[in-house]
């Protein structure tokens, strides 16, 4: 069996399509084609159940995948020892990131690090919070960086930033004049959210759960920077980090503190357990925990 093969099989399972695998791989459809078909004749069996118009895995296909997971990243971690072994500094870190947290704070990581480590390439993988948690678990990513607490069982876990939670709304809101908001009194406002899959969407539910009442949400985003524009328009307020408020310029915004609200937006830096780590990825840790430098 060559690996060239099964990469093959991995990328057409992965993007779920011939096309989307090929052009990702830079090679023609029929080359990889060719190589499934080969790996198939190697194993004597077949992978791709060629009757559906979408890529059905066989059940010897569903083992190849999970074993062929294993065997890549074998081959990835082979490297990586090889490289350390030579005290050769090179390659890539792959970093799992709530696109919120990543507009926050990589921008700095990444000029820091690469001052110091130019040769070493981190690539962003932006995902919701709940996603990059399975991420990393799952060893598609070197490391994440999640909104705590999570899972201690399975995650080496580096707490990174701690922040409080203020009250984004319109300067024109009768609200926008108090020094500090109770959460209670948003209790009859319409709020503007993360979408689902953002760990934030359910804090701020909860939060407000804790108080006695559940928000109406009018309008869900995966970017912050819409968020706080909805608000500028006077179509909501929404909860948010105070971090962004160095990040936001819109003079219809107004920051309030909440008063009487003691639940903390938490971040943590996580890492697979029981995983090797490279020399370059225990760099970027160490540099990252020294919060005061970066």
């Amino acid at each position: 069996m060559e690996l060239r093969d099964l990469k093959a099989f991995m990328a057409v399972v992965e993007h779920g399509s011939f096309t989307k695998a090929a052009n990702e791989s830079f090679v023609s459809q029929p080359s990889l084609s060719k190589s499934i078909k080969k790996l198939e004749d190697t194993l004597h069996v077949e992978l791709l159940n060629r009757s559906t118009r979408h890529i059905e895995l066989t059940d010897a296909g569903k083992i190849v995948f999970k074993q062929g997971q294993k065997i890549i990243r074998s081959v990835q971690d082979l490297h990586i020892l090889l490289d350390d072994l030579l005290n050769i500094t090179t390659g890539s870190i792959k970093l799992g990131i709530p696109p919120l947290i990543g507009t926050l704070f990589f921008p700095e990581i990444a000029r820091k690090f690469h001052q110091t480590y130019p040769n070493v390439h981190l690539e962003l993988v932006e995902r919701g919070a709940k996603t990059v948690g399975s991420l990393v678990e799952n060893g598609e990513v070197d490391m994440g960086i999640v909104v705590l607490p999570t899972d201690e069982r399975k995650f080496l876990i580096h707490p990174f930033v701690e922040d409080q939670f203020f009250v984004f709304i319109n300067e024109s809101h009768p609200l926008a004049q108090q020094d500090s908001i109770q959460l209670q009194q948003l209790k009859d406002e319409t709020f503007i959210l993360f979408a689902e899959e953002f760990t934030l969407h359910d804090y701020v539910i909860k939060s407000c759960k804790s108080v006695g009442f559940t928000p109406v949400v009018g309008y869900k985003s995966s970017q912050w920077d819409l968020i706080v524009e909805l608000v500028s328009s006077n179509l909501g307020i929404t909860l948010l980090p105070y971090s962004i408020a160095a990040k936001q310029t819109n003079g219809n915004v107004k920051i309030i503190p909440l008063d009487n609200f003691n639940m903390p937006w938490r971040l943590g830096i996580i890492t697979k357990k029981n995983t090797y780590q490279s020399y370059a990825l225990k760099q970027l840790l160490q540099m990252i925990c020294m919060k005061e430098e970066i």
